[in-house]
């Protein structure tokens, strides 16, 4: 259990200019937070010029309690950096993921990844559509896993431990084109289960992360 956080940078000039001020002590933050095991995953949003946007941040903590923690801590929210933030409880699922990159491990100049945040419709239906559909998304997304092209993934809940109301996913597709590809294929889409979803570029940070939930 835990919860995921979208954020987002402002829009106007000075926002790069506050990003990177504020950049080392936020690594400092994220790295003391990956190393004992609260932060699953950490990456950047890019915007589709490959600006810097925002910020994905999985945590791994029991409760609201940690999400409170860690926005207090994290000089990206108090700095002025993050102007608009999300949060969600979200659950990663158990699949037999690669590693994550870890500290010494290049870093790409270039997006590599696509974070996809899609939800569910909000009909009276939607949650038999997801529950329909959910074994054949996941024979699909496991090899995936396995492979590599499916980074972590996950359900996004309407409260901890409550039911699942979209998902998370960090897929190896570096462009829209190939991510939308991607997900016109998934049981979620042909099942009518995802209804609304956002594409953002991203790449990694490599961290002292611990295996995700299910990793070998």
């Amino acid at each position: 259990m835990g919860y995921a956080v979208l954020a987002f940078d402002g829009d106007d000039e000075g926002a790069l200019d506050r990003r990177m001020t504020a950049r080392d002590r936020h690594l400092a933050v994220i790295n003391e937070w990956a190393a004992d095991g609260r932060l699953a995953l950490g990456v950047p949003l890019f915007d589709a010029k490959g600006r810097p946007a925002g910020s994905l941040m999985v945590l791994e903590v029991p409760d609201k309690a940690g999400l409170d923690a860690y926005l207090a801590a994290e000089p990206f929210n108090n700095g002025g950096v993050w102007q608009r933030v999300e949060t969600y409880p979200f659950r990663i699922a158990p699949l037999p993921y690669r590693p994550l990159p870890q500290p010494g491990a290049p870093v790409a100049s270039a997006p590599t990844h696509t974070v996809v945040v899609a939800m569910d419709g909000q009909d009276a239906e939607a949650e038999q559509r997801r529950l329909a559909v959910r074994g054949a998304h996941m024979e699909r997304v496991r090899p995936m896993a396995e492979k590599g092209m499916l980074a972590m993934g996950g359900a996004i809940l309407d409260a901890p431990e409550g039911r699942m109301i979209g998902s998370i996913a960090v897929i190896a597709r570096p462009d829209e084109a190939s991510a939308r590809a991607w997900l016109a294929e998934d049981p979620y889409v042909t099942g009518g289960v995802w209804q609304e979803t956002r594409l953002y570029p991203t790449r990694f940070a490599p961290l002292p992360y611990r295996p995700l939930p299910g990793a070998a």
